[in-house]
This record gives C-alpha cells, sequence and structure tokens, in this order.
C-alpha cells in the first residue's frame, strides 16, 4: 500500500547543511576542512552565560515558561532597544522564539494566508522562500545585485507584477552582507505601510556591522504593522542555544500567542535564564565583530588572487558573495569540487537564488584568522 506524502513537504533543501554534512563526511575520513559554509560565530557563547546557564540548571525547575517567554527577558530585551537605538518598545509586543527560525515561521504562519504573495530579495535567506512555500504562500523573487547594492528597494518592488501581500527584508542581509541605510529602510516601511503590504523586517546581523550602522524598523511611525525578527545566535554567539525574539504589532500579538502555545508551547526554558546576561557581555561580543572585521580583511585582500574577485559589498553580517560567473554554471558542482580537491567549504549560491545563484557562492568569515588565511593560500594555489 502506497502512503501519502504531502506536497508541503516537497521543498528545495536548505543546502549549506548539505556542505556541512558533506564536510563532516570527508573529516570523519581523515580530511581536513576550513569551514567557510557555515554562517555562525566560533568560540562558545560569553563566560557570564555560561555561568547564568550553569546557575539555572543547578537551582531552576526548568519547566515550561509563559509562550510569549519569561516576562525579565522580554523587558530586558525592551530595555535593549531603548540603550542601543533609542526606541520606546513595550516587553507586552515582544515573542521569545525558538531561534529565528521559529520567529519566520510564527510570522508568516500569522500574517499570510495560503495563496497571499510576499516577496523576498534573489539572493537572499533560502528559508524564507522555503517555509513560505510549505504553507502554500506565492514567494515572489526580486532579483537584486550591484545597482541596487543587492538590496530590495521601493523602485523595484513598484516594478513586481500584481499584488504584494508581503515583503520581507535583511539588513545586514545574508548572503551578500549588504545593508539599507537608514532613510532607505524608513522609505521602504512607510511604502509598505501605505499599501497595506506586511513587513516582515529580519535583524538577525544587527551588531555585526562595518562602517555602518544597522537601522531598525522597531519604532518607526510609518511602520507599525511590521514585524521584526532578530536572534541571539549571531552577534551574541549563542546559536546552538536555538533563542531568538519577535517585536509583534498589536494586531497579530494574539495569533503568535496562540501558534506559539500549539507549535512550540513556549522557548527554550534555560536558554531564556542564561540570555538575560548577554547583554552586558558588549565588550566580550564586540571584540568578536573585531575579529569577524579583520577575517573580512584578509578574504577581500587574498580572494582576488584567488579568482574570487567580483564580491558584493559586505557592510555587515560575516559573508563574502562572489560572483564566479568566469568559473562556472554550476555553483554546486563547483563548491563540491572545491571541498574535495581543497578542503574548503564553501556554500553554493543557489542555496540563495535558485537562479543566478548557479553563477556565484558564499564564504563565511566567521572563523579563525589563522583560517581565513590558510583558505585563501589554498585557493589560490587551486586556482593557478
Amino acid at each position: 500500500m502506497a502512503f501519502k506524502v504531502a506536497e508541503r513537504g516537497a521543498i528545495a533543501p536548505f543546502i549549506v547543511m548539505d556542505v556541512m554534512r558533506d564536510a563532516a563526511r570527508r573529516q570523519a575520513e581523515g580530511g581536513d576542512v576550513i569551514h567557510l559554509e557555515v554562517g555562525q560565530p566560533c568560540g562558545q557563547a560569553p563566560e557570564p552565560v555560561r555561568r547564568a546557564a550553569a546557575l539555572a540548571l543547578a537551582s531552576e525547575p526548568l519547566g515550561y515558561t509563559l509562550a510569549l517567554g519569561t516576562d525579565s527577558l522580554r523587558r530586558r530585551i525592551s530595555r535593549h532597544y531603548a540603550e542601543t537605538y533609542g526606541a520606546a518598545v513595550a516587553a507586552e509586543s515582544i515573542c521569545i522564539t525558538t531561534g529565528s527560525s521559529a520567529g519566520f515561521l510564527l510570522s508568516f504562519l500569522a500574517a499570510f494566508s495560503p495563496g497571499d504573495r510576499v516577496a523576498v530579495a534573489a539572493p537572499g535567506y533560502p528559508a524564507y522562500r522555503n517555509i513560505l512555500t510549505a504553507l502554500g504562500v506565492s514567494c515572489v523573487d526580486v532579483p537584486v545585485g550591484p545597482a541596487s547594492r543587492w538590496q530590495l528597494s521601493v523602485e523595484l518592488l513598484a516594478q513586481v507584477e500584481g499584488r504584494l501581500d508581503g515583503v520581507v527584508v535583511a539588513s545586514p542581509s545574508n548572503p551578500t552582507g549588504s545593508m539599507l541605510p537608514a532613510p532607505e529602510v524608513a522609505r521602504l516601511a512607510g511604502w509598505c505601510e501605505a499599501r497595506g503590504i506586511r513587513l516582515i523586517s529580519d535583524e538577525i546581523y544587527h551588531g555585526i556591522t562595518f562602517g555602518m550602522t544597522a537601522a531598525t524598523v522597531v519604532g518607526m511611525a510609518a511602520a507599525p504593522h511590521a514585524v521584526i525578527i532578530n536572534s541571539f545566535s549571531k552577534y551574541y554567539a549563542m546559536t546552538g542555544w536555538r533563542l531568538g525574539w519577535m517585536v509583534v504589532p498589536a494586531d497579530l500579538i494574539r495569533a503568535v500567542e496562540c501558534l506559539q502555545q500549539n507549535l512550540f508551547i513556549a522557548p527554550p526554558t534555560l536558554s531564556q535564564l542564561a540570555a538575560e546576561v548577554v547583554f552586558d557581555c558588549r565588550e566580550d561580543l564586540d571584540a568578536r565583530v573585531a575579529a569577524y572585521g579583520q577575517n573580512r580583511e584578509i578574504l577581500l585582500n587574498e580572494l582576488p588572487a584567488a579568482g574570487f574577485g567580483r564580491l558584493a559589498p559586505s557592510d555587515g553580517a560575516f559573508f563574502l558573495y562572489a560572483d564566479i560567473a568566469d568559473l562556472t554554471d554550476d555553483s554546486r558542482a563547483f563548491c563540491r569540487r572545491m571541498l574535495a580537491e581543497t578542503g574548503v567549504a564553501a556554500t553554493p549560491g543557489v542555496d540563495f537564488d535558485p537562479h543566478g545563484g548557479r553563477r556565484s557562492l558564499r564564504f563565511s568569515y566567521a572563523g579563525s584568522a589563522a583560517h581565513m588565511a590558510e583558505a585563501a593560500r589554498r585557493l589560490t594555489a587551486w586556482r593557478k
């Protein structure tokens, strides 16, 4: 007897996870790997976070929290917006999530219905497209490139045929690291608001910027119906703790709460208790950002000699997005060969753009400076 397999599960893979699997297999077979594929900080979470977790393990029951998260962490995030951006955010509008991944799922479920149309940048984070597709929401790819500094703009969105029900914007962006200046963020937010288009602002790389300041949509008078998503995984270096948060407009907060109750019950309790202290670890966290900046300079200086000279502007995050059209029109095969022949793992561009990404790839520079230098050396030797 044949059993049904639901169509909603027939989505594209998150290819970077496949690359990680191939890299792990190489290591298990005795080969070495320099990991430039995965977008996560290296090393442990800040020591005060680990200390707080140990104390909680020894003294707390670690049962469920409220569905929206602990009141104390929600209040601390509210204070973070006041301290960092000068923005007033009510703790009651904040929902703690199981990583930003749960934030995207909750926001998409609450804001969009099957058949709705949501615009995303191409290239852009693949999970936007794949989650929307699984939910029966049409993902409208909007090609971006050098002319728009690899970001969505009002002009590009205005050219989209047919209605739009939502827009997902990320600044800094994955995979390009490009950013929108504050006036452009406000202009795009106002354009969406005036047309009844729900804006989802992905701000998970805030804090990791080079020469620009990230502008939050939180508190913008032009965007009272926007959803803002952030994470403890990137700047806060708590990737495996699986914790994020949302700032949710009043018209969606109850829907998000009910969805959270039924899908996740509550976010991880131990991670919430530990995360409260991470906002006081800025000296440690900013030192990590400075190290990312040094890694960025190493690759910007060395990759052109290896044939990777056409790079998107990496204003923030920890990625370089390379145009490799002169090297291949099959980025997935190219990355497999590069891993096999050099031990350098990178993510093929098709993960971020199913069409144009065949001629691009992404390097992550979240590792050590020594690994960046060695990767550049190997790639230069390989390309000669």
